[in-house]
């Protein structure tokens, strides 16, 4: 990190907020705007802020936010990422965005070429690249322990993110494929290259109170490896889990967070990242990796970050190809 911390705005104030803070102060001063919640959100981090010598100040609009922050992480709900990173971008400020990095592959493309032409940084948080299980994975493939790729499977399950009412709908959030299963889908095109065919299925049941929804994706690659992508969001008490297996002509690689379990945390920490996130190590946060990778490169201190604004924007692309694919009951081909 530089000698001069940079100042860092987090834009919004809900679940995937209190994933980002503790790494954000980690970095330097935190400023927070949101519509709903960014007090509550402060006053949650409070002794953390004291703990790592930083701070946390609350301001009331965007335009009071972008007037004193050197970055700006876009915390937001899904529909709402592009209008606060174009704005974020307008302002001359290098810019992390929270997956996805935008909702329609029309705003994706449109935000990746605003950065180009601004000559900022925009990078997408597709933090299961730094989770040790995906990081792994990918150094296995890219160093030929594997050989070609044949056949990779992805699960990801967790409970149905009823918090708030705009993930049930498919238009605001892209539903399951486009918040929980576009990191599988992400790590599918990271590992085995770009993908040029996509076939889906999805179903939802339950009640409002209770709903369920699971989908099935299948890729094919490029290099003619396939990809099954499979996601649940289930009951409430259904424990967030990852698993994945990956084949090729030299073998196999294997992950299942139940068997993989490093450390156990029970710890009086703010309460919210639970049910549709995964536990983390509090000592090896991947949100907080994620974060320092992408102020360092932003800072001019670090290498480039292991994801682009490109990956974000393929990774939206999947994942609304993937959806066209659930309507029509027909295979999509991405050009």
């Amino acid at each position: 990190m530089p000698a001069t911390p940079l100042r860092i705005g987090l834009v919004g104030a809900g679940g995937i907020a209190h994933a980002h803070m503790p790494g954000l102060l980690r970095l330097g001063p935190v400023v927070v705007f949101a519509r709903d919640g960014a007090e509550d959100l402060a006053a949650a981090f409070a002794e953390t802020a004291l703990a790592t010598g930083s701070s946390i100040t609350v301001v009331d609009s965007l335009a009071a936010l972008l007037d004193v922050v050197d970055v700006v992480d876009v915390v937001t709900p899904t529909f709402a990422h592009a209008e606060v990173v174009r704005a974020a971008l307008d302002a001359g400020k290098d810019v992390i965005s929270e997956k996805p990095l935008a909702r329609t592959d029309a705003d994706a493309a449109d935000l990746v070429q605003r950065a180009r032409d601004a000559g900022r940084a925009l990078y997408p948080a597709q933090v299961v690249r730094w989770f040790p299980a995906y990081a792994r994975l990918q150094e296995a493939v890219a160093t030929g322990l594997l050989g070609d790729l044949a056949v990779l499977r992805f699960v990801r399950s967790g409970a149905f993110p009823i918090r708030t009412a705009w993930f049930a709908d498919t238009e605001l959030s892209g539903g399951i494929v486009m918040d929980q299963m576009i990191h599988d889908l992400d790590i599918a095109r990271w590992i085995a290259g770009e993908v040029t065919t996509v076939s889906a299925i999805a179903v939802r049941s339950g009640t409002a109170a209770e709903p369920v929804a699971a989908a099935h994706v299948l890729l094919t690659h490029a290099s003619g490896a396939i990809s099954h992508v499979a996601g649940v969001w289930g009951p409430q008490h259904l424990a967030f889990t990852t698993e994945y297996s990956v084949t090729g002509t030299l073998g196999s690689l294997s992950h299942r967070s139940r068997d993989e379990l490093d450390s156990v945390a029970d710890l009086a920490v703010p309460e919210a990242v639970d049910g549709f996130l995964p536990q983390v190590d509090p000592a090896e946060d991947p949100y907080g990796l994620e974060l320092a990778d992408f102020v360092g490169a932003i800072a001019g201190t670090g290498p480039a970050p292991r994801v682009t604004a490109e990956d974000g924007a393929a990774a939206v692309r999947i994942a609304n190809a993937a959806l066209r694919s659930i309507a029509s009951g027909q295979p999509e081909v991405l050009s």
